[in-house]
């Protein structure tokens, strides 16, 4: 697999068709409760690109699993700083709280998925952690509690999805979080 860090930059036409890949695997891969049920090809195909486009980009099954998973962290992971600057603080952190009901869903849909990814040795999760701490940092901020570990608004957060993740539970969920919330303004 390449890494972000040493891949040359990828062409617009490129660029766009690896994103069209990545959407339509998150699709396949999450719309489904058997992950060997879903074809490389039925993904190129819902891409609208052929399987050697998809290939190109992800040389193994593994490595297109592990990068969906990856693309939706970081998309959850890089909105912190945008909910930031345009909301004030507990609404930024509410609303991102939501962003982070929507991923565990994503992730729990992928999870057949990212056992194999595991089975043939990859570390999807090695960086998750560190990632979602550091988005939650920087969340927490002017009139919420400073004394609070963002390891523990995770905990919470992942406590919330579990009992109340489902699309139809959603209404629930946002009661919770909105308690959530709550308990970390600053007194």
């Amino acid at each position: 697999m390449t890494h972000p860090e040493t891949a040359r930059p990828l062409r617009a036409d490129a660029r766009r068709n690896r994103e069209r890949l990545l959407e339509a695997a998150l699709k396949a891969f999450s719309g489904t409760d058997s992950a060997a049920g879903v074809s490389l090809e039925g993904v190129a195909r819902a891409a609208g690109v052929g399987i050697g486009t998809l290939y190109r980009h992800f040389p193994t099954r593994e490595a297109l699993i592990e990068e969906v998973y990856r693309a939706e962290l970081a998309r959850l992971c890089d909105a912190a700083p945008r909910l930031r600057a345009q909301l004030p603080p507990a609404e930024a952190l509410r609303a991102w709280m939501d962003g982070y009901i929507d991923y565990m869903a994503t992730k729990h849909g992928l999870a057949e998925a990212l056992r194999e990814v595991i089975a043939a040795g990859g570390q999807p999760f090695a960086q998750s952690r560190d990632l979602l701490v550091g988005a939650v940092s920087g969340l927490l901020g002017d009139g919420l509690r400073a004394d609070v570990d963002p390891l523990d608004v995770l905990t919470a957060l992942t406590g919330v999805s579990l009992a109340a993740g489902g699309p139809e539970r959603r209404e629930q969920a946002g009661r919770l979080l909105d308690l959530l919330v709550d308990g970390l303004r600053a007194r």
